[in-house]
């Protein structure tokens, strides 16, 4: 019976906060089921397996991809997506791989290769994009409710505790921008396409661990996005996109909230603000789980709302962003 008749087998790789999250979140999916999860440590597997009820668990990510599955969700930290997502496609698995992808474009570009070799589904798990509140913002803004978009400006700074954690290590490829920076990055390309021209600058600390960084992506006729990160200081969490009629401004929390206020001051036919709300499921992952599970039930190879070229796309800005940062 294929995955079209009974459903998608899922496998997690780790068993961290945000698979927690996830395997909450997959469960409320019609048509998935988790069937095995794997951490370094086996006593963690056991730990999550009873939480979450399910029958295979594994001390080694190898062990789980050898399991009766059809596809993996990965986890762990960012410097072992490459790896780990590789090495699932080649075992024949389905990849929905945590942001970022990889640690380069070039490393996105080669996941992307390997799955359409392979005959897989590939997708980076950037849920801002399936987030039913840039589904209707995108509306707006197609609807010319906010005039010819301009500008947007969005930033993720919060200073995170120095815990050990792998955001600080520089074996462990630590970066704010890799963390947090993707998604203002990410909403430009969203909204505007690639940029014309990058100018970056920020803290990197001596051993390579960038700490905070600001950056302005242009465009063509004069439209830019500004985005900044950090983790090392609160910035607005918010974001804004700004038009000739008008703007829109998120909640905080832009890259996962369902909230945002339409401006529109000197609109004679609509109120000159409008607060927006958008159903909330689970811890927010659900729509971009649902969309994945349906995209491998029917065979596709991509999901066309975040594709491996626009993942790597994105990597292309971040890649320019560090060179500039040095």
């Amino acid at each position: 019976m294929s995955a079209a008749e009974r459903g998608v087998r899922w496998g997690i790789v780790a068993t961290g906060t945000i698979s927690r999250q996830m395997a909450s979140d997959l469960q409320l999916v019609d048509g998935a089921e988790i069937v095995a999860v794997s951490s370094r440590e086996q006593a963690k597997a056991d730990e999550f397996a009873e939480e979450f009820g399910i029958e295979h668990r594994f001390g080694d990510y190898r062990d789980l991809l050898g399991a009766d599955l059809d596809a993996v969700y990965i986890g762990s930290p960012h410097v072992t997506h490459f790896e780990i997502a590789r090495a699932a496609l080649m075992a024949g698995k389905h990849v929905l791989c945590e942001k970022p992808m990889g640690l380069s474009a070039a490393e996105v570009r080669e996941l992307g290769a390997i799955a359409a070799r392979e005959g897989r589904f590939l997708m980076e798990a950037m849920w801002m994009k399936f987030n039913p509140l840039y589904t209707r913002l995108q509306e707006l803004l197609s609807e010319g409710r906010i005039g010819e978009v301009r500008s947007i400006d969005a930033s993720f700074g919060v200073p995170f505790p120095q815990d050990g954690s792998s955001r600080w290590k520089a074996e462990m490829r630590g970066s704010t921008l890799l963390d947090q920076g993707i998604y203002p990055v990410t909403l430009a390309h969203m909204l505007f396409g690639v940029p014309d021209r990058i100018h970056a600058d920020g803290v990197v600390r001596d051993d390579g661990v960038d700490l905070s960084e600001h950056f302005t992506l242009s465009y063509s006729g004069g439209r830019f996005a500004r985005g900044a990160s950090s983790m090392v200081e609160f910035l607005d969490l918010g974001a804004s996109i700004c038009g000739t009629a008008g703007w829109i401004a998120t909640d905080p929390g832009f890259w996962a909230t369902s909230k945002a206020t339409v401006h529109t001051p000197f609109s004679p036919d609509v109120e000159p603000t409008e607060s927006i709300e958008t159903l909330w499921e689970g811890n927010g992952y659900v729509p971009m789980l649902r969309a994945v599970n349906g995209s491998i039930r029917r065979g596709e190879l991509e999901n066309t709302i975040h594709t491996t070229e626009a993942a790597a796309e994105v990597f292309d800005s971040l890649d320019e962003i560090r060179r500039q940062l040095g």
